[in-house]
């Protein structure tokens, strides 16, 4: 084994430095290499936000620093952040050279706490672990290093209808602002206050600061987040609600949200359950209007339309769109691939899950990091009727080799531009079969 794997789908640990990014005002500051933040943009092409990928401040570790240290630099490229740029939080993260040479960083970030200047240190040496693993090592560094300083004024578990989402990481999850978007409103609808902490939809630093307010969390992945609900359990006593796949249309969002319901009133949330109904019912009500306009359409269409689907992305979107794919859409997953690196102690669970999905149909799963090494198990298999590919940019190639129909989804993907569309929820679920069908229709001649 040489370890060396091809067309990965993820970065190594500073690519969290996109969840810095992705809190409003928030700026990440790398002790690092120069290549670390140009590698990242180039992962995540647009992706710069606020002062991320090339623009992020960077401390340049170069030969001299691996003799003598970087400290000084680092306190230097701190200083001259605050002089130049207008944030409200910053965090500094640590690449492979830092981790290795053993600076103090942690000393160095001290020294501009206690003047009273807001930021956090985290170590996110590449070496250390993904950027899905990172993100957590971010969020809790946060919230140990920053939110603990405003406890005094929001007290754990104060406000019985809020809630903290840890959903879609940010960039890594190229559909992330929609989904949180989405992710919010549904969860107001059923009468809860959602904290989602990142982009648009956050109120920035300040709704960080109140995240002990929250009565419960709610996580919506298979494995990616989970140390940050269980640091908030341990920290300020509050319970965590996790739902194992992206939801995506109808049967999955309703099971998302009844759940969310159920656990909202073990914790005493208050919500009225009439009313949380009553606006799934709408939103169910909508969305089989459109699958009842869609009929016609695939009548007609039935024999040109792809019947069957490979899916390379992280362990939430291949359960959420495998579900959706068979249950409301008609195609059939195939071989399914989950390319994120989930650690071996979650494959049990996933694969259960999966395997729920249908007790007639067995979706074969594996669990490959080497996305090429997943392409030549497509290429080799031999599946009756039209395929299509949902993955990412890299897979363009294989679609076209098989004849089959192609839709990016996933990172590192240059051929397509996501800015506010989401996946997740009713909608999502219409949006992913607009998005499927575009691409079939765009092959008629």
């Amino acid at each position: 084994m040489s370890g060396i794997i091809e067309q990965e789908r993820y970065t190594c640990a500073i690519g969290a430095l996109q969840s810095v990014v992705a809190i409003p005002r928030s700026v990440p500051i790398l002790h690092s290499g120069p290549g670390c933040g140009n590698m990242i943009q180039g992962f995540f092409e647009r992706s710069t936000g606020y002062a991320g990928g090339s623009t992020s401040p960077c401390t340049n570790f170069s030969e001299r620093e691996v003799v003598f240290g970087g400290v000084d630099r680092l306190r230097e490229n701190i200083k001259n952040t605050y002089k130049v740029l207008d944030t409200d939080l910053q965090v500094v993260l640590t690449g492979c050279t830092a981790g290795i040479v053993g600076d103090d960083v942690d000393a160095v970030v001290e020294e501009f706490r206690e003047k009273g200047k807001p930021i956090v240190a985290v170590e996110t040496a590449g070496f250390k672990c993904s950027n899905l693993e990172a993100h957590s090592l971010v969020v809790n560094a946060i919230i140990d290093q920053y939110v603990s300083l405003f406890e005094a004024e929001n007290p754990a578990r104060s406000e019985k209808a809020t809630v903290n989402l840890w959903a879609s990481i940010p960039y890594q999850d190229p559909f992330w602002k929609g989904n949180l978007r989405e992710y919010k409103r549904l969860l107001a609808g059923i009468g809860l206050n959602v904290q989602v902490l990142f982009g648009p939809e956050s109120a920035g630093v300040t709704e960080w600061q109140r995240i002990p307010r929250a009565n419960f969390n709610i996580l919506a992945s298979p494995w990616y987040g989970l140390p940050i609900a269980e640091h908030l359990e341990e920290k300020y006593g509050q319970p965590f609600t996790q739902f194992p796949l992206i939801p995506i249309g109808a049967n999955e969002t309703e099971r998302f949200l009844r759940q969310v319901i159920d656990f909202a009133a073990e914790q005493g949330a208050g919500i009225d359950v009439g009313k949380a109904e009553a606006f799934l019912k709408s939103e169910e009500g909508a969305y089989y209007d459109e699958i009842d306009n869609l009929a016609t359409f695939l009548l007609e269409f039935r024999y040109g339309l792809p019947n069957h689907a490979h899916i390379l992305h992280d362990a939430g979107y291949v359960l959420g769109l495998s579900k959706f794919l068979l249950h409301e859409v008609g195609i059939v997953p195939k071989e399914q691939f989950v390319v994120d690196g989930t650690p071996q102690q979650f494959h049990a669970a996933i694969k259960a899950e999966l395997a729920a999905t249908s007790d007639k149909k067995t979706i074969p799963l594996c669990f490959e990091p080497d996305a090429g090494k997943a392409q030549d198990v497509i290429r080799a298999a031999s599946n009756k009727g039209r395929g299509i590919i949902l993955g990412s940019g890299w897979d363009k190639e294989l679609a076209k080799e098989k004849d089959f129909d192609f839709l990016s989804i996933s990172v590192p993907s240059p051929y397509r531009l996501v800015l506010t569309t989401n996946y997740v929820g009713f909608s999502g679920g219409l949006r992913v079969i607009e998005d499927i069908y575009d691409a079939v229709l765009a092959t008629y001649r």
